[in-house]
C-alpha cells in the first residue's frame, strides 16, 4: 500500500496490541475477532493483531484470522527485532511471525542510544545489524515490512545522527514505512514538526526523495492527538493509534478524535464518509467488548459532545446548530441532545418534548408546570441531565400519556450477614399489581438492590416476557447532603440496556432502598414502555 494522493492518509489500528496493554483492560480470542471485524468495517487499511508467539492467545487469534475473511483490511503481526548477536533466520520469535501467515509485518527497533546500551545491552552497531538483518530475513520470505522506530523523538533529541542511521538501515534492508514513535509520550507538537521536517530535509537532501513516513504518539503529556495532527501537517502519511485512545500508561492517540479532524477538519481521506457516520458506534461497541465504561465526554463520539444544557444555548442552536456546534453530529454517527435540569429553560423542554415525539408549545400551561416541576424536583436532588427515562416518564405524566404496566403496592427487605463471610444475603418480597391482579414474589439476591431488581422481574415476567432481557448495567449511589449523616439524602442512579438500547433511571430518598426502589421501578417501567414503542412501529410497517 502507497499514499496515491497527497490527501490520502494509511491509518493504522493497534487497539488489539497497545489497546490491550491498558491496566484494568482484558479481551478473549473471541473479542478480538469481533473487534478486528469491526475495525475492518470501519474502513482501517492496516489492522495490528498483536505479537504472535508472545502468548497463545495471540497465536490462535492470527491462526483463526488466516480464516475470517475481511473486507479490505490487512491484518498485520507485530514483532522486535531478532535478539542481539543472533541470527535472524534461526530466531524461533520470527518463525512464529512467518507462521502468522500476514503479509505485513511490523518490526519494532531501537533509536534511543541510551535504550541500545542499557536495555538491549549491547553496541550500537550491533542494534543496526539487528535491524538490518530482520527486515531482510522477513523481506526474503515474501513479507512487507513497517518499521516501528522505537523512542524515535527521544533518540534524535540526544543523538540524531545515529536515530537517522536506524531510519536509512531499515530503509536499505526493505522496509517500506519509517513510523517515528514517541513512545515515552513526552513531546509537544512544535518538537515532533521540528523534528519530522529535519528528517524529510535529510532524505531529501541525501536521496532526493522522501521516503514514507508515519507516527505512533503517547498521550503521556496529554498531547498524543495533538502531536499526530501536527505530524501529518509536516508530511508524515500514516497514523498510528488506537479506538478511544486505549493504550499503556495515559494511552495512545485516540483515532475516534484524530479521523475526524484530520477528515472533517483538514481535509485528509481517511475513510469514507458512510463509514466515518459508524464512527461513534464503533467507539462504543469497542468499549462495550472490553467493558469499559464509555466517555461521555469524548470529543465527536461521546454522549456529551454534542448535548447542550443552557437555556440559551438550547434556544440558539434549535434556530442555527452552528452557534454551539463545530460539525453536525450526524457526519460521526452521533446527536444532538437537549439536557433537562435547573438551569433549562422552555426551550429546553420544548426540545427535549420533541426528542421524545411529544409536540408541546409555549403556550401550553402545561410546558411552565413541567419546567417549575423539574426545577423543584432538582432542588431536592433529582438529576435529570443523567436519567432522561426518568424525565420522559415525569414528562409524559404531565400530560397524561404515561402508559401504566404494573403497580408496586409495597416491598420489603431483609438482610442476613452470614458469620465469617464478607457478603450479604439478601431477600426481597414484592407485591405488585398488574391488570387488576395482585402478585406477591420474592427473590434473593447478593444485596438489597438484587434481590429487589430479582423479586420484581420475577412478578412481571409471566406478564411482560421482554423483562428478561432488561440488564441492570450501573448502580450509582451520590449523597447529597453528607454533613446529616445517617440522615443524608441519597441519590441513585441506574443505567439499563436491552441489547441495542440503554437508559438511565434516577431516585432520590432520605432512605437508600426508597431512592433504589424509585429507580429501580421506573427502569422496567421505561424498559416496558420502548419495547412497546417498537411493538407499535412494527405493527404500523406491517
Amino acid at each position: 500500500m502507497t499514499a496515491n494522493t497527497p490527501s490520502q492518509l494509511w491509518l493504522y489500528d493497534t487497539t488489539l496490541r497497545d489497546g490491550t496493554q491498558r491496566e484494568g483492560l482484558s479481551v478473549s480470542i473471541e473479542d478480538k475477532l469481533r473487534i478486528a471485524h469491526r475495525l475492518d468495517r470501519l474502513g482501517i487499511p492496516f489492522i495490528e493483531g498483536g505479537w504472535p508467539g508472545a502468548n497463545p492467545k495471540d497465536v490462535q487469534f492470527f491462526w483463526q484470522m488466516q480464516t475470517e475473511k475481511l473486507t479490505q483490511a490487512e491484518i498485520v503481526a507485530f514483532c522486535f527485532t531478532r535478539r542481539p548477536n543472533k541470527i535472524a533466520a534461526t530466531d524461533p520469535m520470527l518463525q512464529a511471525i512467518l507462521a502468522a501467515g500476514t503479509r505485513w509485518v511490523t518490526i519494532v527497533g531501537k533509536s534511543w542510544d541510551l535504550h541500545v546500551r542499557e536495555g538491549l545491552n549491547t553496541s550500537l552497531a550491533e542494534n543496526l545489524a539487528m535491524i538490518q538483518d530482520t527486515i531482510e530475513y522477513l523481506r526474503s520470505q515474501g513479507r512487507r515490512v513497517i518499521y516501528d522506530a522505537e523512542h524515535w523523538f527521544d533518540g534524535y533529541k540526544h543523538n540524531p545522527d545515529y536515530a537517522l542511521q536506524t531510519l536509512e538501515t531499515a530503509i536499505a534492508a526493505g522496509a517500506e514505512w519509517l513510523v517515528l514513535c514517541d513512545t515515552n509520550g513526552g513531546s509537544l507538537p512544535d518538537h515532533i514538526t521540528q523534528v519530522i521536517q529535519s528528517v524529510n530535509s535529510h532524505f531529501l537532501t541525501k536521496h532526493n526523495t522522501i521516503p514514507q513516513i508515519g507516527i505512533h504518539t503517547h498521550d503521556d503529556s496529554g498531547t498524543a492527538v495533538a502531536n499526530a495532527l501536527a505530524a501529518v501537517m509536516a508530511g508524515v502519511r500514516m497514523v498510528q493509534g488506537t479506538i478511544n485512545g486505549y493504550g499503556e500508561r495515559c494511552g495512545n492517540a485516540n483515532l475516534c478524535t484524530l479521523i475526524p479532524n484530520l477528515q472533517l477538519k483538514l481535509g485528509y481521506q481517511c475513510i469514507e464518509d458512510n463509514q466515518l457516520s459508524e464512527l461513534a458506534d464503533t467507539s462504543r461497541f469497542v468499549s462495550e467488548v472490553v467493558n469499559l465504561a464509555p466517555d461521555e465526554h469524548a470529543p465527536f463520539v461521546g454522549r456529551s459532545a454534542f448535548a447542550h444544557k443552557g437555556g440559551l444555548h438550547v434556544s440558539a442552536v434549535e434556530r442555527n446548530p452552528l452557534t454551539y456546534e463545530h460539525i453536525q453530529p450526524e457526519k460521526v454517527g452521533n446527536s444532538r441532545r437537549i439536557v433537562i435540569s435547573e438551569q433549562s429553560g422552555v426551550s429546553n423542554v420544548l426540545a427535549k418534548a420533541h426528542s421524545f415525539g411529544i409536540e408541546l408549545d409555549k403556550q401550553n400551561p402545561k410546558t411552565t408546570q413541567i419546567l417549575k416541576h423539574i426545577k423543584d424536583l432538582e432542588n431536592e436532588g433529582y438529576q435529570f441531565e443523567a436519567a432522561e427515562a426518568s424525565f420522559e416518564l415525569l414528562m409524559r405524566k404531565a400530560l397524561d400519556s404515561r402508559q401504566e404496566f404494573f403497580e408496586v403496592k409495597g416491598f420489603q427487605v431483609h438482610c442476613d450477614l452470614a458469620e465469617g463471610k464478607q457478603t450479604t444475603n439478601a431477600l426481597a418480597t414484592v407485591k405488585v399489581a398488574v391488570n387488576g391482579k395482585d402478585i406477591i414474589e420474592a427473590a434473593e439476591g447478593n444485596g438489597p438492590v438484587a434481590a429487589l431488581d430479582a423479586a420484581l422481574r420475577k412478578s412481571l415476567v409471566n406478564f411482560y416476557p421482554q423483562v428478561a432481557l432488561f440488564e441492570l448495567t450501573d448502580y450509582k449511589v451520590r449523597i447529597l447532603n453528607g454533613h446529616t449523616g445517617t440522615s443524608a439524602k441519597t441519590r441513585v442512579l441506574v443505567e439499563w440496556r436491552n441489547g441495542h438500547q440503554r437508559w438511565t433511571t434516577v431516585g432520590v430518598s432520605n432512605n437508600i432502598l426508597e431512592a433504589s426502589y424509585q429507580a429501580v421501578v421506573e427502569g422496567l417501567e421505561y424498559g416496558l414502555f420502548l419495547h412497546s414503542q417498537a411493538f407499535a412501529t412494527v405493527s404500523t410497517s406491517s
